[in-house]
């Protein structure tokens, strides 16, 4: 058998995959025409094996800790896990806690006590200067805006005025209490002095995805305020830095996603859906520690040479192509609305 240069490196990964998991011997493998990831797995099994296998590489070559879940839809509609990797460990979300807070908010709206439209006042004193989001460079206190303008920065640019905003109709111990009742014991975020003001806080990725698949199957908030969420998650302003990255504009469009990063935390967790809109991956990533390379340098970078983004970038392409054949007639369809854009005017 000729085995050129890409099939050699191609088994070397098998072998490592091998030894990680302790799984399938490397002669079995070499047989099985979905270890070449030039084929496009054709179910959701083979899917799930195929993310599996980039997944423990991608990180392997990272470093870090890694702590995750990624579920595949199957054709009945379960999602059935394809990473399990310390799932249960309670973790810091940072941003990615941010869908949690809009959640919490949007059940208000869903039970009347608060409207998208109703206004927030924007003082210079409740103004974040971290760099995160657009409030802080607006220059023009006391202000306001209506609830659904800090909601959508909250969502797609990760303003972190906004989650000040929201503290304003949803205070600390309230959003908790929701969390809770929704079944979030673990996401919750951390109240201060101010009743109003409050630190994102944690999450274990298991909460995280189950919290994505009560949102795709209408659960968790109300038809409405699912499509509010996700039309944003999924909009060409949200985050394009990790899963998104080298996917086109019509596969961007595809994935609803939140990044999250603070220290020496770097988190992403979202949705990959069909070109029909049916919910095919759900995945929750947390990533912290000592990663490969240099790590002052690591600690303050956040864009996609930091190593933790590199496998997230790798992984995102991967997860795409593994469901591109396959799809879920029993899941609720979640259309995006098509990005058109325009020279002003």
């Amino acid at each position: 058998m000729t085995i050129n240069r890409r099939r050699a490196l191609g088994l070397g990964t098998v072998a490592a995959a091998g030894a990680v998991l302790g799984s399938t011997p490397l002669a079995s493998a070499q047989t099985d025409p979905i270890d070449d990831e030039s084929v496009i797995p054709a179910s959701a099994a083979q899917a799930r094996r195929r993310i599996e296998r980039v997944y423990r590489r991608e990180a392997h070559r990272a470093g870090g800790t890694w702590s995750s879940f990624i579920s595949v839809t199957d054709p009945d509609g379960t999602p059935v896990a394809a990473v399990e990797d310390e799932a249960d460990r309670v973790v810091e979300a940072y941003s990615v806690n941010k869908i949690a807070v809009a959640a919490a908010v949007l059940d208000k709206i869903d039970r009347g006590l608060l409207t998208l439209d109703q206004r927030v006042d924007v003082t210079a004193a409740i103004v974040s200067k971290d760099g995160d989001g657009i409030f802080g460079f607006d220059g023009a206190y006391p202000s306001s805006v209506t609830l659904g303008h800090a909601m959508a920065n909250l969502l797609t640019v990760s303003d972190n005025t906004a989650v000040r905003l929201c503290g304003l109709v949803c205070p600390a111990a309230e959003l908790n209490e929701i969390l809770r009742a929704k079944g979030f014991t673990h996401t919750q975020v951390k109240p201060v002095a101010n009743p109003n003001r409050f630190f994102l806080g944690t999450t274990t990725p298991r909460e995280t995805h189950t919290l994505l698949r009560k949102l795709v199957d209408g659960t968790l908030v109300s038809a409405a305020s699912t499509q509010y969420v996700l039309t944003l998650l999924r909009s060409m302003a949200a985050f394009t830095d990790g899963i998104r990255l080298e996917l086109n504009s019509a596969e961007r469009a595809r994935v609803a996603t939140k990044a999250g990063w603070f220290n020496d935390g770097r988190n992403e967790a979202g949705i990959v859906f069909d070109a029909e809109g049916k919910p095919m991956v759900t995945y929750s990533l947390f990533a912290s520690g000592e990663f490969r390379g240099d790590a002052a340098a690591n600690l303050n970078d956040y864009s996609t040479t930091h190593p933790a983004l590199r496998a997230r970038v790798k992984l995102g392409r991967s997860m795409v192509d593994a469901v591109s054949r396959i799809t879920c007639a029993a899941a609720r369809t979640h259309r995006q609305p098509v990005y058109q854009p325009s020279n002003g005017g």
